[in-house]
């Protein structure tokens, strides 16, 4: 049992690894906003069309750039969730993904 336990967090430990190199990204606004957020849920980058900047209109623009990191985040998230799934056999164990 100890031997599993320390097989699991050795998986675990390669996972988390594997999720600070990995990166999503996500786009709002036909593609005007793109975001690469990292697999640990950070964000790497953001990119703006200059198309989507309108000094008139700046709401459009933040609403574009929520959008696209709220998304980004979530894949992120997703992406956490299912890499700890496979090494845990879907076990609901807390803090993990």
């Amino acid at each position: 049992m100890i031997r599993q336990a320390q097989q699991l967090q050795q998986r675990m430990v390669k996972v988390q690894e594997e999720l600070e190199s990995a990166t999503v990204e996500a786009s709002s606004g036909g593609g005007m906003v793109t975001a690469v957020v990292t697999g640990k849920q950070t964000i790497a980058s953001i990119t703006i069309d200059p198309q989507a900047v309108d000094p008139e209109d700046v709401e459009v623009l933040e609403e574009m750039v929520m959008a696209a990191v709220n998304e980004g985040l979530q894949k992120a998230q997703d992406l956490a969730t299912k890499k700890m799934n496979a090494i845990t056999g879907g076990l609901n164990i807390p803090g993990l993904g």
